[in-house]
């Protein structure tokens, strides 16, 4: 999971007027804000983005549900600017494709850890013994709507998640509020 400080860090380090770095700074927002598998963002097509109506709507890889989620404007935007300034011309319905020939799509077996690894280094981001890719993006974004206050039900949702459980997990305990829950430990030994 990334720290605040880190991801602002991490989002500084990309150099916005390559288009490389157009591309890569839409990727990283669209993990960072909406929560995508990686797997997803690979997938996304220019057909997914419902701009009049602000959504971006495609089909999970994983669960094979549909997802429509709502296109934040600073996300909207970023994709532009790599469609319009960045993005290679080639014929494939792919939002995203690498900026080496030939500009093909993804590979179905690229997690794109090398495009995390490259501007972890650049921000001087201390890699952990925990990896921190971009699976762990989708893991900061859960943590801090749950820092919100959003109801886990709904970030189980936001993720694309069929059930709180699998959420549960990405989550870390926030001991600050379970110290606001104490038990009576009366009451804990009368229940065993």
């Amino acid at each position: 999971m990334y720290q605040y400080d880190e991801l602002k860090k991490l989002i500084e380090a990309i150099d916005r007027a390559s288009p490389k770095g157009k591309r890569d700074y839409a990727i990283i927002l669209i993990a960072c804000r909406l929560g995508l598998r990686c797997t997803d963002i690979k997938r996304l097509r220019m057909a997914d983005f419902h701009w009049a109506e602000k959504k971006l709507c495609f089909v999970q890889s994983k669960t094979r549900q549909p997802m429509e989620l709502p296109l934040v404007p600073d996300v909207g935007w970023a994709v532009i600017d790599y469609l319009k300034y960045g993005r290679p011309k080639v014929d494939s319905d792919r939002v995203f494709v690498r900026h080496m020939a030939p500009f093909f799509p993804f590979a179905e077996g690229d997690h794109l850890e090398q495009l995390i690894r490259s501007y972890m280094e650049k921000a001087h981001i201390p890699k952990l013994k925990k990896r921190r890719g971009m699976h762990s993006l989708r893991h900061t974004m859960a943590s801090v709507l749950l820092e919100k206050e959003t109801p886990l039900p709904l970030i189980s949702d936001i993720i694309g998640h069929l059930d709180t459980n699998s959420t549960a997990v990405y989550l870390k305990v926030d001991m600050e509020r379970l110290a606001q829950c104490p038990l009576n430990f009366k009451e804990v030994i009368q229940c065993e």
